[in-house]
């Protein structure tokens, strides 16, 4: 690992940079023929994905700089709750490729700054739990990451050994980790008071673990297959997670790292 990756691994803030540079360079490498290629998420093609990830940077910023108007943001969002986030997206992809390009880049740049100036005791209101600015920075390379998967297997280019995506992975599944009773809440069920311990395959060697060593409950498996389900870009069936415990076993039907309501998920097979 050369220095610069070790830093874009640990530095969330880096991290967050170069995964969106690297999404940006992926889109704009494969022209405007592929701008309407469709992704793995049903009804959505890149253009629908890029669109999305400029909408949540901007409500991002909305919600680091006026909680008034973000509070309004939330208000639409609970009108249609199951409908906000395509109609946001829809309503930014059909300004046209070079519009949307031109307004994400903007939109993250802008948030980069914010986040990095931000009080980092500060509390910024969200559609799930109120985040300080850390934990944004990690929502949003998770939300980057998962939707740069999408994107990269529309264009058919593999990211399992890119830098850039590699690097996002520990933060990635620690937001994972660290939203197993936000998932459980999602569910409508009740979250289980048991400790679990993670344990993750790097893809270079090595192990990323979370929670006591001592836990009865676990999980382990791979640090893509982790990522890849707890932003349900795949169907647990397809990974090679394996869990001991049943609270682990059902923490992993149900794990999402994002906020709102629980998605379909992907069908099995669809990414064996």
């Amino acid at each position: 690992m050369t220095h610069a990756q070790h830093v874009a691994t640990e530095d969330p803030h880096a991290a967050l940079s170069a995964l969106n540079a690297r999404v940006d360079e992926l889109v704009a490498a494969a022209g405007a023929a592929s701008w309407n290629a469709e992704t793995p998420a049903a009804g959505w093609d890149v253009a629908m994905q890029i669109a999305h990830l400029a909408w949540t940077d901007e409500v991002s910023l909305t919600a680091i700089r006026d909680a008034v108007a973000f509070q309004a943001v939330v208000d639409t969002a609970m009108s249609d709750p199951t409908g906000f986030v395509d109609a946001g997206a829809a309503e930014i992809a059909a300004t046209g490729r070079d519009e949307v390009l031109a307004r994400w880049r903007l939109a993250r740049g802008e948030l980069a700054d914010a986040l990095k100036s931000a009080d980092p005791g500060e509390k910024i209101p969200w559609f799930g739990p109120p985040m300080r600015p850390g934990s944004m920075t990690t929502a949003r390379i998770m939300e980057t990451w998962a939707h740069g998967v999408d994107v990269a297997d529309a264009l058919g280019i593999s990211v399992s050994d890119d830098p850039a995506f590699v690097g996002a992975l520990p933060h990635v599944a620690k937001l994972g980790f660290k939203t197993r009773a936000f998932a459980y809440t999602m569910n409508g069920l009740e979250a289980p008071t048991s400790e679990i311990h993670v344990s993750l395959a790097r893809p270079a060697g090595g192990r990323l673990e979370f929670g006591p060593a001592d836990a009865d409950q676990r999980v382990s498996g791979s640090l893509v297959d982790f990522c890849l389900l707890v932003t349900q870009r795949v169907h647990l069936a397809d990974t090679d997670l394996e869990a001991l415990g049943d609270d682990a076993a059902q923490w992993l039907r149900i794990a999402q790292a994002f906020a709102g309501l629980p998605g379909a998920g992907r069908e099995e097979g669809a990414r064996a």
